[in-house]
Protein backbone atom coordinates (compact mmCIF):
# COMPACT_ATOMS: atom_id res chain seq x y z
CA UNK A 1 0.00 0.00 0.00
CA UNK A 2 2.98 2.33 0.68
CA UNK A 3 4.17 1.69 -2.64
CA UNK A 4 1.30 2.51 -4.51
CA UNK A 5 0.53 5.78 -2.73
CA UNK A 6 4.64 6.57 -3.30
CA UNK A 7 3.86 5.90 -7.01
CA UNK A 8 0.75 7.67 -7.49
CA UNK A 9 2.72 11.10 -5.75
CA UNK A 10 5.49 10.49 -7.86
CA UNK A 11 2.90 10.52 -11.08
CA UNK A 12 1.13 13.66 -9.58
CA UNK A 13 4.35 15.32 -9.14
CA UNK A 14 5.54 14.19 -13.05
CA UNK A 15 2.57 15.64 -14.09
CA UNK A 16 2.60 18.93 -12.04
CA UNK A 17 5.90 19.67 -13.19
CA UNK A 18 5.39 18.84 -16.56
CA UNK A 19 1.94 20.79 -16.69
CA UNK A 20 4.44 23.77 -15.69
CA UNK A 21 6.97 23.14 -18.40
CA UNK A 22 4.17 23.16 -20.95
CA UNK A 23 2.85 26.09 -19.60
CA UNK A 24 5.75 27.92 -19.67
CA UNK A 25 6.88 26.91 -22.75
CA UNK A 26 3.06 28.06 -24.05
CA UNK A 27 3.31 31.44 -22.36
CA UNK A 28 6.81 31.87 -23.71
CA UNK A 29 6.02 30.70 -27.32
CA UNK A 30 2.92 33.33 -26.77
CA UNK A 31 5.36 36.34 -26.08
CA UNK A 32 7.40 35.35 -29.30
CA UNK A 33 4.68 35.16 -31.89
CA UNK A 34 3.26 38.49 -30.75
CA UNK A 35 6.54 40.00 -31.53
CA UNK A 36 7.59 37.64 -34.25
CA UNK A 37 4.32 39.09 -36.24
CA UNK A 38 5.35 42.15 -35.47
CA UNK A 39 8.89 42.96 -36.55
CA UNK A 40 10.31 39.72 -34.97
CA UNK A 41 11.92 41.35 -32.24
CA UNK A 42 11.41 41.14 -28.38
CA UNK A 43 12.27 44.51 -26.74
CA UNK A 44 15.53 44.99 -24.48
CA UNK A 45 14.03 43.85 -20.83
CA UNK A 46 17.23 45.84 -19.49
CA UNK A 47 16.18 49.41 -20.92
CA UNK A 48 13.74 51.52 -19.41
CA UNK A 49 10.06 51.37 -19.60
CA UNK A 50 9.94 54.44 -21.26
CA UNK A 51 13.29 53.28 -23.92
CA UNK A 52 10.85 49.55 -24.37
CA UNK A 53 7.96 52.19 -25.39
CA UNK A 54 9.66 53.98 -27.75
CA UNK A 55 10.61 51.01 -29.37
CA UNK A 56 8.12 48.79 -29.06
CA UNK A 57 6.66 46.92 -32.17
CA UNK A 58 3.28 48.40 -32.68
CA UNK A 59 0.96 48.99 -35.66
CA UNK A 60 -1.25 51.53 -36.70
CA UNK A 61 -5.24 49.73 -36.64
CA UNK A 62 -4.84 49.59 -40.44
CA UNK A 63 -1.78 47.00 -39.83
CA UNK A 64 0.97 49.62 -41.17
CA UNK A 65 4.14 49.15 -38.59
CA UNK A 66 4.26 52.30 -36.43
CA UNK A 67 6.81 53.88 -34.18
CA UNK A 68 6.30 55.55 -31.33
CA UNK A 69 9.34 56.91 -30.89
CA UNK A 70 7.73 60.19 -31.95
CA UNK A 71 6.35 61.19 -29.24
CA UNK A 72 9.51 61.81 -27.15
CA UNK A 73 9.43 64.83 -26.02
CA UNK A 74 6.14 65.67 -25.40
CA UNK A 75 4.40 64.43 -22.39
CA UNK A 76 1.74 61.59 -23.19
CA UNK A 77 -0.59 59.38 -21.30
CA UNK A 78 -0.02 56.28 -22.42
CA UNK A 79 -3.54 53.83 -22.12
CA UNK A 80 -3.30 49.77 -22.20
CA UNK A 81 -6.69 48.20 -22.72
CA UNK A 82 -8.40 45.40 -24.58
CA UNK A 83 -11.76 45.49 -26.82
CA UNK A 84 -12.92 42.80 -24.57
CA UNK A 85 -11.98 44.42 -21.38
CA UNK A 86 -15.55 45.99 -19.97
CA UNK A 87 -13.79 48.35 -17.68
CA UNK A 88 -11.13 49.73 -20.57
CA UNK A 89 -14.31 50.66 -22.42
CA UNK A 90 -16.33 52.27 -19.77
CA UNK A 91 -13.51 54.99 -19.34
CA UNK A 92 -12.51 55.64 -22.89
CA UNK A 93 -15.33 58.27 -23.19
CA UNK A 94 -13.45 60.15 -19.98
CA UNK A 95 -9.98 59.61 -21.60
CA UNK A 96 -11.29 61.44 -25.26
CA UNK A 97 -13.04 63.61 -23.01
CA UNK A 98 -9.72 64.64 -21.08
CA UNK A 99 -7.37 64.13 -24.30
CA UNK A 100 -9.39 66.86 -25.92
CA UNK A 101 -9.24 69.36 -22.55
CA UNK A 102 -5.33 68.60 -22.47
CA UNK A 103 -4.59 68.53 -26.59
CA UNK A 104 -4.01 72.39 -26.04
CA UNK A 105 -1.47 72.12 -23.83
CA UNK A 106 0.65 69.56 -26.02
CA UNK A 107 -0.18 66.67 -23.96
CA UNK A 108 -0.97 63.70 -26.20
CA UNK A 109 -3.36 60.14 -25.05
CA UNK A 110 -2.26 56.63 -26.61
CA UNK A 111 -4.15 53.83 -26.87
CA UNK A 112 -2.04 50.42 -26.72
CA UNK A 113 -4.45 47.70 -27.77
CA UNK A 114 -3.15 44.37 -25.85
CA UNK A 115 -5.43 42.50 -28.32
CA UNK A 116 -6.08 41.54 -32.50
CA UNK A 117 -5.74 44.26 -34.80
CA UNK A 118 -9.65 42.41 -36.06
CA UNK A 119 -11.17 42.98 -32.53
CA UNK A 120 -9.89 46.96 -32.43
CA UNK A 121 -10.89 47.59 -36.20
CA UNK A 122 -14.50 46.03 -35.27
CA UNK A 123 -14.56 48.10 -31.66
CA UNK A 124 -13.69 51.07 -33.66
CA UNK A 125 -15.69 51.34 -36.00
CA UNK A 126 -18.56 51.53 -33.05
CA UNK A 127 -16.64 53.94 -30.58
CA UNK A 128 -14.89 56.95 -31.63
CA UNK A 129 -11.63 58.04 -29.39
CA UNK A 130 -10.35 60.99 -29.76
CA UNK A 131 -6.60 60.00 -29.21
CA UNK A 132 -4.67 57.67 -31.59
CA UNK A 133 -4.88 53.83 -31.05
CA UNK A 134 -2.04 51.29 -31.52
CA UNK A 135 -2.13 47.33 -31.65
CA UNK A 136 0.72 46.01 -29.39
CA UNK A 137 -0.98 42.19 -29.46
CA UNK A 138 -0.49 40.15 -26.54
CA UNK A 139 3.28 41.81 -26.36
CA UNK A 140 1.68 45.01 -24.85
CA UNK A 141 1.15 43.13 -21.66
CA UNK A 142 4.83 42.07 -21.38
CA UNK A 143 5.34 46.57 -22.00
CA UNK A 144 2.66 47.32 -19.59
CA UNK A 145 4.11 45.11 -17.07
CA UNK A 146 7.81 46.82 -17.75
CA UNK A 147 5.87 49.61 -16.39
CA UNK A 148 5.06 47.93 -13.02
CA UNK A 149 1.60 45.78 -13.91
CA UNK A 150 2.68 42.85 -12.82
CA UNK A 151 -0.84 41.89 -12.22
CA UNK A 152 -1.41 41.58 -15.84
CA UNK A 153 -4.85 43.67 -15.60
CA UNK A 154 -6.49 46.07 -17.66
CA UNK A 155 -6.78 48.71 -18.09
CA UNK A 156 -3.54 50.30 -17.51
CA UNK A 157 -2.56 53.97 -17.26
CA UNK A 158 0.44 55.26 -17.25
CA UNK A 159 1.74 59.32 -17.08
CA UNK A 160 4.94 60.60 -19.03
CA UNK A 161 6.36 63.32 -18.63
CA UNK A 162 8.24 65.47 -21.48
CA UNK A 163 11.21 64.62 -19.71
CA UNK A 164 10.62 61.15 -20.30
CA UNK A 165 10.15 60.01 -16.12
CA UNK A 166 7.38 58.18 -15.52
CA UNK A 167 4.69 60.30 -13.24
CA UNK A 168 2.38 57.88 -12.27
CA UNK A 169 0.57 54.86 -13.54
CA UNK A 170 -3.07 53.14 -12.50
CA UNK A 171 -4.21 49.93 -13.03
CA UNK A 172 -7.98 49.71 -13.31
CA UNK A 173 -9.69 52.89 -14.77
CA UNK A 174 -8.51 56.03 -14.19
CA UNK A 175 -10.28 58.62 -11.72
CA UNK A 176 -10.68 61.50 -13.98
CA UNK A 177 -10.02 63.98 -10.75
CA UNK A 178 -6.37 62.33 -9.75
CA UNK A 179 -5.81 62.00 -13.55
CA UNK A 180 -6.53 66.17 -14.03
CA UNK A 181 -4.40 66.75 -11.20
CA UNK A 182 -1.32 64.79 -12.47
CA UNK A 183 -1.70 66.58 -15.63
CA UNK A 184 -1.65 69.51 -14.31
CA UNK A 185 1.63 69.22 -12.46
CA UNK A 186 3.30 68.48 -16.27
Amino acid sequence: MNTRRMLAGAAVALVAAGGGVLANHWLNRGTDVAYAGQGGSQPDIHASPVQQLWSAPVTNVDGKPQSLSMLKGHPIVVNFWASWCGPCVQEMPELSQIQREYAKKGIQFVGLGVDSEKNIQTFLQKVKVAYPIYVTGFGGADLARAFGNNAGGLPFTVVIDAKGNIRSTKLGQIDPTALRQTLDTL
